[in-house]
């Protein structure tokens, strides 16, 4: 058995127990930031980990609420220990600036869903929303209950709807679709979360003279989508080809030309 070990206020652990008190706000409202990274050539300094981009997003949310900034050569230190071990690492900072960083193994998965896409779920329920969605806390469980609810229903994934009914992003991604000849995506100002994943696509698209709409996904919108996809840090573009929708059950094809458009991000 492979013993399990992470990294939590400056100290490599060893095992899968964390000690909290019972009155840390991060148990007991999820009052915690989170970014998830995927490490590339075990660097942190390779342009597709993106480490600068994730460390600013988790800036970002810090200096929103207010919260103690974290070590950050430590937290640095803590990444680089765990690198070697784990292609994925997850880092959480609680609001006093301790750091918590977990690995984990890519999915078994990965390549079959990126080759084949999946089927996803439209969560509609007032219970799947995110709380503070434009940012990444440890409260996650309006979109954890959408995921495991569309597991139950045999779809890998679960969109995310506002109160009119507009798609906003998948439970752990954010959305792409194909039309017009161009990559249309929902706007940050609807209500999602601004992935590091999201902004290096658009980065690139745009770089590479390729237009991307931001507007917001509304039920004539993704009717008329020829693709659609979801995209993060880990996954990189995953398509999807059935939605579950409880008015209509949608398809959509497997367009290896534009798809190709946001994959060749990865092959640089």
């Amino acid at each position: 058995m492979v013993q399990a070990f992470f990294w939590y206020n400056g100290t490599l652990i060893q095992g899968n127990r964390i000690d909290l008190a019972i009155d840390d706000p991060g148990l007991l409202y999820g009052a915690t930031v989170f970014t998830t990274l995927r490490i590339y050539h075990e660097s942190l300094d390779h342009p597709l980990t993106s480490w600068n981009a994730h460390c600013a997003r988790l800036l970002h949310s810090l200096q929103a609420f207010g919260w103690q900034l974290p070590e950050w050569e430590r937290l640095r230190q803590g990444a680089k220990t765990l690198l070697a071990s784990f292609p994925v690492l997850r880092i959480v900072i609680f609001p006093d600036g301790r750091e918590w960083i977990t690995g984990r193994p890519l999915p078994e998965d990965l390549r079959e869903r990126q080759q084949q896409g999946v089927t996803a779920w439209l969560a509609d329920g007032l219970e799947f929303r995110r709380s503070l969605p434009t940012y990444k806390t440890g409260n996650y469980l309006g979109g954890w209950l959408a995921l495991q609810k569309a597991q139950l229903l045999g779809a890998k994934e679960a969109i995310l709807v506002d109160d009119r009914g507009n798609w906003l992003e998948t439970a752990t991604g954010n959305l792409w679709g194909w039309q017009d000849g161009c990559w249309w995506t929902p706007p940050v100002a609807a209500g999602i979360l601004p992935g590091v994943m999201r902004s290096q696509l658009i980065g690139w698209l745009t770089q590479k003279g390729l237009t991307v709409q931001e507007v917001t996904w509304d039920r004539e919108l993704v009717k008329g989508f020829e693709a659609i996809a979801y995209s993060n840090s880990v996954m990189q573009v995953i398509p999807i080809h059935t939605l579950l929708n409880p008015q209509q059950l949608l398809r959509y094809p497997l367009l290896t030309s534009p798809l190709e458009q946001l994959r060749s991000l990865f092959y640089t």
